[in-house]
């Protein structure tokens, strides 16, 4: 029985699947997003958000464990500056999955996009403006 095991084997040794996962990992954060087959990219999901997670700490420790995954420290720079911040107020949901049309060719595998979402900042400064410049308007009509 495989109660409380979790996460999929892919008829893989342990060490094998950890290199795999590490390796894929170090891609989808390069590129921003990679394409695999579907229960590969729902586990690498957990492997990236942790990552994520790490970034959104941002001290030296969180670094220090992050580098214990990716091994390259231009890598986990720009998980840092460049990724952390963009999801700084969410609350998760930093990978998106979308399933291809067409299978792999040879097995029919269900492909899949795996990419990291693009957060975008509520502009604050739009909303302020909004009202200032209907204040305006009114005085002129009333005068």
């Amino acid at each position: 029985m495989r109660h409380n095991k979790s996460g999929r084997k892919f008829n893989r040794t342990g060490s094998h699947r950890k290199a795999m996962f590490r390796n894929m990992v170090r891609s989808l954060l390069t590129y921003e997003h990679m394409r695999t087959t579907e229960p590969k990219a729902k586990e690498l999901r957990s492997f990236a958000e942790k990552l994520i997670t790490l970034a959104l700490r941002d001290d030296l420790h969180s670094r220090r464990l992050a580098y214990k995954t990716l091994e390259n420290h231009s890598l986990v720079q720009k998980l840092f500056d460049e990724i952390g911040p963009r999801f700084v107020g969410g609350g998760g949901g930093y990978t998106r999955i979308i399933k291809l049309a067409e299978p792999r060719k040879g097995d029919c595998a269900p492909m899949v996009i795996i990419e990291l979402t693009k957060r975008a900042e509520a502009p604050v400064a739009a909303a302020t403006e909004a009202p200032a410049e209907a204040t305006p308007a009114k005085e002129t009509q009333e005068a």
